[in-house]
């Protein structure tokens, strides 16, 4: 039984360290604003375009980039809980084995 919760403790670090090499993005304005981050939800770029900072006040830019972060964030999520439902159906999968179920 403790190898099994061993397997599910590695696998659960396997896919923390797959999801930090999936990228997601996410772009605002037609492209003029653009977000990139893990799918363990970590910012890893966010880009502006110069034009935008010419015409747009802080305000609008400010609401920009919260929309365009909590979208990148929303995909990581959603990333997130695929991996993890798909890892929990083949560990759930393994402890049937451990009951004796096939």
């Amino acid at each position: 039984m403790f190898d099994k919760l061993f397997e599910a403790q590695q696998k659960a670090e396997e896919i923390k360290k797959r999801l930090d090499t999936i990228s997601v993005s996410s772009e605002v304005e037609g492209g003029k604003i653009k977000v990139l981050a893990t799918a363990n939800k970590r910012i890893t770029s966010i880009s502006i375009d110069p034009a935008l900072l010419g015409t747009a006040d802080a305000e609008e830019l400010e609401d920009l980039l919260t929309t365009a972060i909590n979208k990148v964030l929303e995909q990581a999520e959603s990333v997130s809980q695929t991996e993890m439902q798909a890892a929990t159906r083949d560990m759930m999968g393994g402890l049937g084995n451990l009951f004796g179920n096939k």
